[in-house]
């Protein structure tokens, strides 16, 4: 086993991939005001790491790339374990609630 792991631009596209579509496919359910809110500031925080992760790839900077795609599709998984999002069943892009 390879102790080390590289993070490569295939890497780190496959997992900027792999967001975009978790991102495409959660979909709001219907929620209160307040938790409303909470989610929009879940999925700002998803944009906001994702457009990171590009801007880092672009840098040439693929360990920060690597992290901010990771906390990108973070910030969408928690929206549908806690329910905020329906995440159509797909236990390959989201820890299902």
């Amino acid at each position: 086993m390879n102790d080390k792991i590289i993070v490569t631009i295939e890497r780190v596209e496959k997992y900027i991939s792999l967001t975009e579509e978790a991102r495409k496919k959660a979909t709001p359910i219907k929620l209160k005001p307040e938790n409303s809110e909470k989610l929009s500031s879940m999925l700002r925080m998803c944009d906001d790491y994702f457009s990171d992760a590009r801007y880092f790839m672009q840098k040439g900077d693929l360990v920060r790339a690597f992290g901010a795609i990771n906390y990108a599709h973070a910030w969408i998984d928690a929206a549908v374990k806690i329910g905020f999002m329906d995440g159509q069943g797909d236990d390959n892009l989201f820890t299902l609630p």
